[in-house]
This record gives C-alpha cells, sequence and structure tokens, in this order.
C-alpha cells in the first residue's frame, strides 16, 4: 500500500494496541484540509481507557512514531493530530510506486472466484441505452476485480428462451434464413421483432403455428433447436459488434443465456421441496420467504411453479444461483442489474439461504443502478417514443468528437483523427455513465459529457496525451526518467505526489460499494492535480536536477491515468 495515509494508519496500530493496554485500537486516520492527514484516533480510546484524548495524543507524539514521516505534526482541538508527510518521505514512495508495475495495488491474498452477471440483451432485440448502464458498470468491476488478482468468470445472461421464440422462428421460416441474417446483421433486430409481434397479433394462422412451434422447442425438437441456434448466433453476432464498438471484454465465451438454465430448474424445484420450503397457493407453488410483504401488507411469495404447471423466471434464477456456486465454485457473485429488480434479486437470494444454496462466506450481491434520462428527465426515447438505439448514440459521439477534435487540432491527420475520436468519443460516453452514482439517474447530454473541461471523460483523457506531449517537446523517452529521484518542493508537486500515492485507496473504496464513480472521482482529481502542476511548475524550462524529477512525476502521474481509465474501461490517447 503506497498511500501515505494508509502507510501511517498501518505504522500506528501498534503504538495505539500499546495505548489501549495491549488490546486493538484504530488510529483512524483521515485526509485532512488543514494538513496532509489528521489522526483522530485518540478521541475514541480516550474513552475506552477513561484517559486525557490530549494526553493520549501526546503520548503517541512522544514514541517518535512519526519520526521520518512528518515534517510538522500538532495537536489540535480535543485530540486531533494534524501532520504534514516529510518531503522525503512522499519521494520515497513515490520511487517504490515508480518501480512498481501495479502502481502500489497490491493483488488480493486469497483470490475469490467472483461471478460477474451483467449486460444480458435480448435475441433478436435491439440493444438499447438501457443495456449501457450494465453493460460499461459489469466491466469497469470485472477489469478492477481481474487487476486485483481474482478468478473472474463474465457471464451474459442473454435473453434466449421463452414464448417469443415461437413466433420469432415461425417469422424466420416466413423471411427465410438469408433475408433474415441480411437484416439482423445490420442491426435491424427491433423491426424483425416486431414483425413478428404485429404477425401474432393478427394472423391466427400465425398464432398456431407459433404455438405449435413453442412446444416443439421446449421438448427439445432437433429441427426446431437447429432454428433457434440460428436466431441466436445472428443477434450475437450483432451483439458482438456493438460489444467491439463499445470496448468491453465480453465475448462468445461468456454467453450464459437462460437457454443454459432450463435443464436445471426441475432439479432445483425439487429440492425446495425436499427441504419443505414448497406450498401451494392459489393454485401456484410458493415459497413464502419472512419479511417479503405486497401493497396490502400480505405476504409476497417467491413462486417456483404456476397453477399450469410452468415453471418462473424465478425457478431459473434459483438454478442459476445453485448453478454457479455448485458448478463455478463461486465464492461472490454480482448481479449488474437495474434496480427495479431489487425486490426480486433479494428474494431469490434470501431463498438461496433458506434452502442451503447460499451459505457463509458465498455471497450474493445485487450492484443496482439508475435509469438514462432525456432532457424531459424522463426514460430517454427517440422522437419517436421507441428506445434509442445503443450503437446509434455510441456512433453520435464519436462523430461529435471527432468535430470537436479537428477544431482543437486541425493539423491532425485524419487516420489518427479518427482513431482518436473513437476513444474520445466512447470514453465520454462511458465516463458520464459512470462518473454518476450508480443507484442515481442520469440525463443523458452530449454536449456535457463532451466538454473538455470538468468532470468528463474528455478532460481526463487530455491531461495524459498533455504529459505526452511534454515528453514529445523535451525529446526524451518516458522510460528514461523512471529510475530519477523526485524531489517534492512546490505546493502543486507535494498535491499530485499525495494523488498519485492515493491510488490504491481509491481501487479499494470503490470495490467496498462496487461504485464505480468512486474511482472516476480519483481520475478527475488526478488529471486536475496535473493540470495545476503543469500550470505552476515549469518542467522543460527548469534547470536539472529539477527537470528530470519533474519528468519523472509527470510520467508517473501519466502511467497512474493511463491505469486508472484502463480500470474504467476507457482509452488514454496519447494525443488530442
Amino acid at each position: 500500500m503506497s498511500d501515505p495515509i494508509s502507510v501511517l494508519n498501518e505504522r500506528l496500530h501498534p503504538v495505539f494496541a500499546e495505548l489501549a493496554g495491549g488490546e486493538p485500537a484504530d488510529p483512524t486516520v483521515r485526509p485532512s484540509d488543514r494538513a496532509d492527514a489528521q489522526i483522530n484516533g485518540a478521541l475514541a480510546l480516550a474513552k475506552r481507557v477513561g484517559s486525557n484524548p490530549r494526553e493520549l495524543a501526546q503520548r503517541m507524539l512522544d514514541t517518535g512514531i512519526l519520526d521520518g514521516i512528518a515534517s510538522d505534526s500538532e495537536i489540535a482541538g480535543p485530540g486531533f493530530v494534524n501532520v504534514t508527510f516529510a518531503p522525503d518521505f512522499l519521494a520515497g514512495e513515490l520511487a517504490r510506486v515508480a518501480g512498481d508495475e501495479r502502481l502500489g495495488v497490491a493483488a488480493v491474498d486469497p483470490a475469490l472466484t467472483v461471478v460477474v452477471d451483467y449486460s444480458a440483451p435480448n435475441v433478436a432485440k435491439e440493444m438499447h441505452v438501457g443495456h449501457l448502464r450494465s453493460t460499461v458498470i459489469g466491466d469497469c468491476l470485472v477489469r478492477i476485480l481481474d487487476f486485483l488478482g481474482h478468478d473472474v468468470i463474465r457471464e451474459n445472461h442473454i435473453g434466449d428462451w421463452g414464448r417469443p421464440f415461437g413466433m420469432l422462428i415461425e417469422h424466420l421460416l416466413d423471411l427465410g434464413e438469408d433475408v433474415a441474417a441480411e437484416g439482423l446483421s445490420q442491426g435491424d433486430l427491433d423491426g424483425f421483432y416486431k414483425q413478428a409481434n404485429a404477425k401474432f397479433s393478427d394472423d391466427e394462422e400465425f398464432q398456431a403455428r407459433s404455438r405449435e412451434r413453442v412446444v416443439l422447442l421446449q421438448s427439445g425438437d432437433e429441427e426446431t433447436l437447429v432454428l433457434w441456434r440460428r436466431l441466436v448466433e445472428m443477434s450475437n453476432a450483432y451483439f458482438n459488434q456493438v460489444y467491439t464498438k463499445l470496448g468491453v471484454l465480453l465475448t462468445d465465451d461468456d454467453l450464459a443465456g437462460e437457454s443454459r438454465y432450463q435443464p436445471l430448474m426441475e432439479g432445483a424445484y425439487q429440492r425446495l421441496d425436499d427441504a419443505g420450503l414448497l406450498h401451494e397457493d392459489d393454485g401456484a407453488m410458493v415459497v413464502t420467504v419472512p419479511g417479503f410483504v405486497n401493497r396490502d401488507g400480505d405476504p409476497l411469495p417467491l413462486i417456483a411453479q404456476s397453477r399450469t404447471g410452468a415453471f418462473m423466471y424465478a425457478t431459473s434464477d434459483l438454478a442459476c444461483v445453485v448453478d454457479r456456486v455448485e458448478r463455478l465454485g463461486a465464492d461472490l457473485m454480482l448481479y449488474v442489474i437495474g434496480t427495479p429488480q431489487s425486490q426480486h434479486l433479494q428474494m431469490v437470494f434470501a431463498v438461496c439461504k433458506m434452502a442451503g444454496w447460499l451459505a457463509e462466506p458465498v455471497e450474493a450481491v445485487h450492484v443496482g443502478f439508475g435509469n438514462v434520462l432525456g432532457d424531459d428527465r424522463k426514460i430517454l426515447r427517440s422522437r419517436s417514443g421507441d428506445s434509442v438505439k445503443l450503437v446509434d448514440l455510441l456512433d453520435e459521439a464519436i462523430a461529435r468528437a471527432d468535430a470537436a477534435i479537428q477544431e482543437k487540432n486541425p493539423d491532425m491527420p485524419a487516420a489518427t483523427r479518427r482513431e482518436v475520436a473513437n476513444m474520445v468519443g466512447i470514453g465520454a460516453v462511458k465516463y458520464a455513465d459512470l462518473s454518476t452514482d450508480r443507484v442515481k439517474d442520469y440525463v443523458f447530454d452530449f454536449d456535457r459529457m463532451l466538454a473538455f473541461e470538468g468532470n468528463t471523460g474528455p478532460y481526463c483523457q487530455y491531461a495524459h496525451a498533455r504529459i505526452n506531449r511534454i515528453f514529445d517537446r523535451a525529446g526524451v523517452e518516458r522510460a528514461s526518467v523512471r529510475g530519477a529521484t523526485i524531489s517534492i518542493g512546490e505546493p502543486e508537486e507535494r498535491s499530485l505526489a499525495l494523488q498519485i500515492l492515493a491510488f490504491p485507496t481509491a481501487v479499494d473504496v470503490t470495490m467496498e460499494s462496487y461504485s464505480p464513480h468512486k474511482l472516476c472521482t480519483y481520475v478527475y482529481e488526478l488529471a486536475v492535480a496535473f493540470s495545476s502542476f503543469y500550470d505552476k511548475c515549469p518542467i522543460l524550462t527548469s534547470d536539472e536536477p529539477v527537470r528530470t524529477s519533474r519528468l519523472a512525476l509527470a510520467d508517473l502521474a501519466g502511467r497512474t491515468l493511463a491505469r486508472a481509465l484502463d480500470l474504467l474501461g476507457i482509452r488514454a490517447p496519447e494525443q488530442m
């Protein structure tokens, strides 16, 4: 851990334990607006041991524990200790981080097997803006978990099963596979689905064929399964185009559609029955889940089997948990799904615990998120009232970024500009989404998200590009300064150093609540700290050894920016 506050907190633990008579005691070190850090633990400890907090704080200082760490320390108020870190201490921590490919972020031990359920578009339906949040939040969490050293299993729980597939397969046959494939490959999934649905509403003969086809599908008829697979494959090919454009890690190897769990539902249902958890309710078989009630205050059951004998969506979710725990060996399952599904998932998890399938230390967590809104603060829709296609939003973001870059840097070659526009446009969309507290709604605003000022993706990416430009102007390879001694003299150097060293803590805080916006805040504050350093501390015009020191500090800031952006799933351009 390279964060000076964490280093200080760790060093203080034995001292506070001694002050507590050998019992564990938390030093409680926090950032401070009056110094670099503030030690607050003496107040709580004084209550425990019946002592004066200022006296305890002084006894802590008298041990000399801050020697070599702090250049200044003072007891303030009822017993707070304000600490200013010594420049040599900060320089030493920077040197340690500069020589570490992980930039101070330790790999976890032990590693967990983590299943992340995210994205989940429906076969033969368009990926719309509603899929953006699950896809980019899930991708960010996957990247961080993988970086930390966990064994990460990505699962894209696509909607590839159910009654609609009867009409979809029949419509596929009516059109002809080649005609349907051409339309689906061009992204007209919504058109295909709407055509099938319209025929189902208006044509009784088509209705009959569709219902018969559902029976054939569910009974495992091979001809029907071949057609179903063809439909799934065509949809997945289009989804992959969107994933590639969006720059996320999902591939066909991560597909875990609803169809995978159909054969497992009977077993899950039987195990519920064997455990005595099922009972009849108005003809359906349900599990009563303590603590869940409907609007009238009556118990709200989880329906496992309908009165017609059909297994329910909840049964599939139960089978899914069993599979992930017992076959995949999951220690942690993250469900990156919108907040409207919160109650359903909490009930599923509760039933799994009742059945003994989800026992400590195994954990299932709903990583919920809010909606993407339009200017009217309603769910973002097209002018026709339809859901906005995700690919259309991405294409527009790239086009707008291209225009902005051309205006900002008209001499950039067209091919380079197109590549950078892709990075900036996609990065702007991702950053706008991830920088919003995931549980909140946010307004989709191209002008704001593509701005080069403020808490935006382009601003953070520009900081990285600016660092590259410094080295281009200096005619110096970045790697050549990585062993140089970094000296901390000016306030802006200190602020940038502290921000760089806070990277491990930013990662930890992000994963405590699975909240990517906290990492975005860190990236923005790092970009701001670098901008202040760049404006106030001359680099190329300084004499040695200051020049090389500042180049080394700029390089380390750039490496940290690039790594943090990568964890967000955002590329760091070398020029803009």
